[in-house]
């Protein structure tokens, strides 16, 4: 989606643009198929960063403006309600701060007042300022709060959403998502991911842009200091005078002629397997009412590559697309859904054989849903359907190294790269998520290419 933001941008301005996209459908990630009749996204849980119409600030007002695109065309719903739930423990929150607020006095009435504190402190700090971005988030949080389990709590959804970094979080990052999450919320459109996708294409080609499908990038080339063109895998090579590359840094790296894998930066480790549970009735009708789920099932908060097994059950996400707040013309979604996402290891995924990879999905599934009956109502006798994608199908579909979701955990705010001409956008650029991604192809077309036309 970075890419395409970046296209429409430049596009808007007369520049000749064409964008490549390995597989034959578009959006990476987050994007859809279609599976015994049944439509599925993959990826989207929520659009974070919402805001009402008629909303001057924000990633989501600024997204609009900057490509000359109406509210109305995302047509997004906001959540009914999201928890995060540690044992004995359970802080619901909405798109409305004032909720978290209140249930945090509730449950931790020490620590309403350093809440507060946070919260002003979050409000005045830069963390698009590349000096502030780097530290711990643990460090940070607890300098305002100090009850242990309160910090983990408030981290959990931050980095199931967004952290590409082992057991803690930047600064920057948690800034990020904290207000992506907290202040501005969770929103989703009735039809899902390929509503976006399909006014982002439209938009794009509507302006005189080329998209070439099928056309996977084998290598970029460089005469210097500088990106001159890229060589498709089918052998086809296309001359640009700028480059944005989607792909990643260590994997845009490893396409450039002049660098080896010895000076590639250090490549994500989190990765997820993810289950799409279809019901014979609405998630509500079992009692399950939030929109999105964040569980945990000890004090501390497990934020790791699994050190032993193929997935990590004892922390995960369970979201139901249902409950959402959707105008009453668009009625309810046809199926009830729950998605249920755990962390996963790409390795040992990705050595099973073809047999062994198919049982292991069925028995991972049977396992993290156990595990997440433990914090939402037990929907196991109502799925009818189901679907499971693991870090494979992540790695096929982002050529992530590891599967890896969020990229890299060293991000380059400013997009440049080591020649002068080529630059990131997307994930390891820093902006995480759909709304994030999108602002990132604006922010760096923006910097590097229309700001010097030439």
């Amino acid at each position: 989606m970075s890419g395409l933001a970046a296209g429409i941008r430049l596009a808007m301005y007369d520049q000749r643009v064409c964008i490549l996209e390995k597989h034959w459908t578009i959006g990476g990630l987050n994007s859809f198929y279609r599976l015994a009749g049944r439509d599925y996204d993959v990826g989207l849980h929520a659009v974070t960063n919402f805001t009402p119409k008629g909303a001057k600030r924000g990633p989501l007002a600024r997204l609009l403006r900057q490509l000359r695109m109406k509210w109305e065309d995302l047509e997004l719903a906001p959540q009914a309600g999201s928890a995060i739930v540690f044992p004995g423990v359970r802080l619901a929150f909405s798109n409305d701060i004032e909720l978290l607020t209140s249930e945090i006095a509730r449950e931790f009435p020490r620590q309403r007042d350093n809440f507060a504190r946070l919260l002003r402190e979050l409000l005045d700090y830069d963390d698009l300022n590349s000096e502030n971005f780097g530290g711990s988030a643990r460090a940070f949080v607890s300098r305002s709060i100090d009850d242990p389990l309160l910090v983990e709590m408030l981290l959990c959804p931050l980095m199931w959403y967004g952290n590409a970094r082992e057991d803690d979080m930047d600064v920057g990052q948690f800034c990020i998502m904290f207000r992506s999450i907290f202040l501005e919320g969770f929103a989703r459109p009735f039809k899902g991911v390929r509503l976006i996708l399909k006014h982002l294409v439209r938009r794009y080609r509507a302006l005189g842009g080329e998209l070439k499908l099928r056309s996977g990038v084998k290598r970029i080339l460089v005469d210097g200091q500088r990106a001159v063109g890229v060589e498709l895998e089918n052998g086809e090579q296309l001359m640009a005078k700028r480059i944005l590359s989607s792909a990643g840094m260590v994997e845009t790296q490893r396409l450039c002629d002049d660098v080896s894998a010895e000076q590639a930066m250090r490549a994500g480790q989190l990765s997820f397997i993810e289950s799409i549970s279809i019901l014979d009735v609405q998630p509500k009708t079992l009692g399950l009412e939030e929109t999105i789920v964040f569980y945990n099932d000890s004090s501390e908060f497990h934020w790791r590559r699994p050190e032993r097994g193929l997935c990590d059950v004892r922390t995960g996400v369970v979201c139901s697309p249902n409950n959402y707040l959707y105008p009453e013309e668009c009625g309810e979604l046809a199926d009830g859904v729950v998605r249920l996402t755990t962390i996963a290891d790409y390795d040992r995924w990705a050595a099973l054989d073809e047999a062994a990879y198919q049982r292991q999905k069925l028995w991972w599934y049977d396992r993290a849903i156990e595990s997440a009956v433990r914090f939402v109502p037990d929907f196991r006798g109502h799925v009818i359907d189901t679907d499971v994608f693991t870090p494979k199908t992540i790695r096929r579909f982002t050529s992530h190294d590891n599967g890896a979701v969020y990229g890299a955990p060293e991000k380059r705010l400013d997009g440049t790269t080591h020649l002068d001409n080529l630059y990131l956008c997307g994930t390891d650029q820093g902006f995480v998520g759909i709304i994030g991604a999108i602002v990132s192809g604006i922010s760096m077309a923006n910097m590097h290419c229309l700001r010097d036309p030439s």
